[in-house]
């Protein structure tokens, strides 16, 4: 049978006659496997390691190790087991579940692909492989899937921001989003379970080499209409996310938007990185509204930079924004997804200094929050009483690290402000819990990464943060009805005169003033030989204390801080002042400074990654001069590495 290719791009989608195993793969040793085993990081967050045969993170070759097949197949196996768990009987008899695949562009997806395919179709699953796809696409296919009753859950293959060389999985079920952490902990331990057998590597070669031929040529062949059925379910989806309705209509957030554009054209940029994107709905989403939409890099699998959308991977956006802004004036706006495309930063057209910039991480979800929480104010859901008191209780759930901004924007909204741990599970799996507490929970997500999350929605998407952008710029004072900066402008008592005729760079500067580390800058990356994070923490105690004593005057002198209180998260829970750092395990810890009115005006921050081979350490402070931000940072390093080096 012809390899089946994908109709528009000419890329291979699969061929159901490749063998999975080779020759070189009959040397496997147990040794092999159990390295690859250690190396490979477990979360709720992903399964991700660097699947090259060389182990080399920036390989661009598109076969994977003997030993992570192995692991693979040990993945889908237990992935497919907890699936039946979860299947009703009907007429006593328990239907065959359903699941979808999907993946990113790294090069090594299509043998992870095919390689899941087969273990899932062994295990008597039925697969609808969607080929390359976004997360939030996948995600949103899954869902209505769900919906109506066609499938039970989904695999996706990436390692979201990672270098390319890396891959990995996401489990979800069909509410949208990953599994919360709790389920992805059975599916961890029965992961964990399966590859302490002696008989590992026979076990799952054995599975992989069960599958159907035609079962396989069945699933490849029906990919194109799995993709183009997920390219409609997302793009449906995305209209009621960005409109907050299941039936966008009239007198909607959409057709205001479409009002404001007819009075002020806007073009958006993209630098699409070769990523999964390339494949979505960003253009036919973005020129439905009647944007002008601009790409490059859009080629899928030509990854021209680092993947990551933050720092220098945002100039080559800026450079094409600030070219295209001198031929169109309209375009104002671009950003970056990563390679799975499930969040992405923006660059911005300032019409203060006449150029185009990059915009932090945590300024992105600045703008977000006040576009959704101002989204709120605008449609009624959100309303005050004579004294400015919400009516409704509203939350907003942000990651640990997020910054201290994002409570003045809650602050002058008045409403509620929630904190979990880092990890998008977390902060998905506590929002649903307030909301069924009777809170209403828009957006939320990882400030310290950019991006957001907009309720129904559950994961991170560049179209809803552009969404939020839009949305501030073109929904304006309608006769007696404010626009969406306006009502942020009135909510956050804002010096000066407000302007009708605003810009962009008018609504960054309205933000709450902070400077913060950024996550992928060197200041905020560490090497740690501690592997227990419980006793590096401790130990990190008994530094900082020493340390507050010392220092204490000249950072009330200097920096107006008067006092500190301490914070641990553990997955969706928060301790407050804990008198032991050591709680905090290998989650965050938090320490928030105060000024002598109670007001917070700086923190600092650590955890290890549970993503990546680091552990990570912020600093975030009040104002826009970075001098404290540079010395609480720079403490907090020294601080970190000292407890490492000491010994109890």
């Amino acid at each position: 049978m012809a390899v089946i290719r994908h109709p528009d791009s000419g890329l291979i989608i699969g061929d159901p006659e490749q063998f999975p195993f080779s020759e070189a793969d009959e040397g496997l040793s147990e040794a092999l496997v159990e390295t690859a085993l250690q190396d490979m990081i477990l979360s709720a967050s992903g399964w991700r390691g660097i699947f090259a045969p060389g182990g080399d993170e920036e390989c661009t070759g598109e076969t994977i190790s003997p030993a992570h097949k192995i692991i693979l197949a040990a993945g889908a196996k237990v992935f497919a087991a907890y699936i039946k768990t979860r299947s009703l009987p009907q007429n006593g008899n328990t239907p065959r579940p359903v699941l979808i695949v999907g993946m990113d562009t790294r090069p090594s997806g299509r043998a992870i692909a095919d390689l899941l395919i087969r273990v899932l179709v062994a295990e008597g699953c039925g697969v609808r492989f969607a080929f390359i796809t976004a997360a939030p696409e996948i995600m949103a296919y899954a869902r209505a899937c769900g919906i109506h009753g066609t499938a039970a859950g989904f695999v996706y293959i990436s390692a979201s921001h990672n270098p390319i060389g890396h891959n990995g999985l996401k489990f979800g079920l069909t509410d949208g989003g990953v599994l919360p952490a709790q389920e992805a902990n059975i599916l961890i331990e029965a992961f964990r379970s399966f590859m302490s057998a002696p008989d590992r590597i026979a076990r799952a070669k054995a599975l992989v080499l069960q599958a159907d031929p035609d079962t396989m040529a069945q699933v490849y062949g029906a990919a194109p209409r799995i993709k183009a059925e997920a390219y409609e379910a997302y793009l449906s989806f995305t209209k009621e996310v960005a409109s907050g309705q299941i039936r966008p209509g009239s007198g909607g957030i959409l057709e205001a938007v479409a009002q404001g554009l007819q009075a002020a054209p806007l073009g958006i940029a993209a630098d699409l990185n070769g990523s999964a994107r390339t494949l979505s709905i960003d253009r036919g989403f973005f020129t439905s509204l009647g944007i002008g939409y601009y790409s490059f890099n859009d080629t899928p699998g030509r990854i021209a930079h680092r993947i990551v959308p933050e720092g220098e991977s945002l100039e080559p956006c800026r450079q094409f924004l600030e070219e295209l802004h001198q031929k169109e004036p309209s375009v104002l706006v671009g950003y970056v997804p990563d390679c799975d495309g499930d969040r992405g930063n923006l660059v911005i057209w300032d019409e203060g200094t006449q150029c185009a910039r990059c915009l932090d991480a945590q300024e992105v979800f600045a703008l977000a929050c006040v576009a959704e929480l101002a989204h709120l104010v605008w449609t009624g859901e959100l309303r005050y009483d004579s004294w400015g008191h919400a009516l409704q209780k509203v939350g907003v759930v942000v990651n640990d690290p997020t910054s201290l901004r994002i409570d003045r924007i809650a602050q002058a909204f008045d409403v509620a402000l929630f904190r979990v741990e880092v990890g998008e599970a977390n902060a998905v799996g506590l929002a649903r819990k307030l909301r069924e507490q009777g809170y209403t929970v828009r957006i939320l997500g990882e400030g310290s990464a950019g991006g957001n999350i907009t309720h129904p929605s559950a994961v991170r998407d560049p179209i809803n943060t552009v969404m939020a952008i839009i949305k501030l710029l073109t929904i304006r004072n309608q006769g007696e009805k404010p626009g969406f900066f306006k009502l942020w402008w009135d909510r956050s008592d804002q010096a000066g005169v407000y302007r009708a005729d605003f810009s962009l760079s008018d609504i960054i500067a309205s933000l709450p003033a902070f400077v913060t580390t950024g996550s992928y800058t060197p200041e905020a990356l560490l090497q740690v030989k501690t592997r227990d994070h419980a006793v590096l923490k401790t130990r990190y105690q008994r530094v900082f204390l020493r340390e507050w004593e010392a220092r204490k005057e000249q950072l009330k002198t200097q920096y107006g801080i008067s006092r500190w209180d301490v914070a641990c998260y553990n997955s969706i829970e928060e301790k407050r002042g804990i008198t032991r750092f050591g709680e905090a395990r290998r989650g965050g810890l938090k320490i928030t400074f105060t000024n002598h009115e109670a007001q917070q005006i700086a923190s600092i921050w650590m955890r290890g990654s549970g993503t990546e081979p680091v552990f990570r350490v912020m600093a975030d402070a009040a104002g826009v001069d970075p001098g404290m931000e540079r010395d609480l940072i720079q403490w907090q390093r020294r601080m970190v590495i000292e407890a490492d080096q000491a010994t109890d």
